[in-house]
């Protein structure tokens, strides 16, 4: 455990969360969290034995099982965050985590339950990164079933077509080329990885890589 932490570096609603359990017992919650949440993109397995230690401390929380599905997800683990999620969802009543329910369906190859989840009520609820990305979820599920311009046509839309950039922006826009590869639409899709390659400053996608197998000719 990294000598730096402290419980004040959890964020409040977490913080306000753990007050159920005696004093030293949430510190040393608290202290699993934050370090699965520093480490979670560097070393998702190693972050994942943190979570779940918290969890296996204080089972009964929603910021723990939350903690735990989303690190499992992290690891290839759909099972246990679909296991882990639903558990929050049925505590909270908070449809946050509909995005990476269905991404895990899909990852269990069970494309018709991701799109299940896609049309659920509580979908209206999420912000607007959630929904385009439940509908990227959505989209990849269309294409795991062959129905290519489906995945196509669930990807057109305001989002699509909003000229303000936004930070899921690059990703949509890389989900729509990759549909419409799929879908048979070779040019559309080259200009599309164009497009994801001229605005992608942080190296999010690898359309770079894309547009070069495509423009390479055979």
């Amino acid at each position: 455990m990294p000598d730096d932490i402290t419980p004040r570096d959890l964020d409040r609603d977490a913080r306000a969360e753990l007050r159920s359990l005696p004093a030293s017992l949430a510190d040393k919650v608290a202290a699993h969290l934050i370090a699965a949440g520093r480490i979670i993109d560097d070393d998702p397995m190693r972050a994942r034995e943190h979570a779940w230690y918290a969890r296996h401390l204080a089972p009964r929380l929603a910021v723990t099982r939350e903690a735990a599905g989303i690190t499992a997800y992290r690891t290839g683990d759909y099972a246990a965050a679909l296991a882990e999620l639903r558990a929050v969802r049925r505590m909270t009543g908070d449809p946050t985590h509909l995005p990476v329910m269905a991404d895990a369906e899909r990852g269990l190859g069970r494309p018709d339950k991701a799109l299940a989840l896609a049309r659920d009520p509580d979908v209206r609820r999420l912000d607007t990164a959630s929904r385009v990305e439940i509908g990227i979820v959505a989209s990849g599920a269309r294409r795991d079933r062959g129905e290519f311009e489906a995945a196509v046509a669930g990807l057109q839309g305001a989002a699509l077509d909003s000229t303000q950039l936004q930070q899921w922006t690059p990703r949509l826009w890389y989900a729509y080329a990759d549909a419409l590869l799929d879908a048979g639409r070779r040019e559309e899709a080259l200009r599309w990885f164009e497009s994801v390659a001229a605005i992608d400053e942080e190296g999010e996608t690898d359309a770079d890589e894309r547009i070069q197998a495509l423009s390479t000719p055979g």
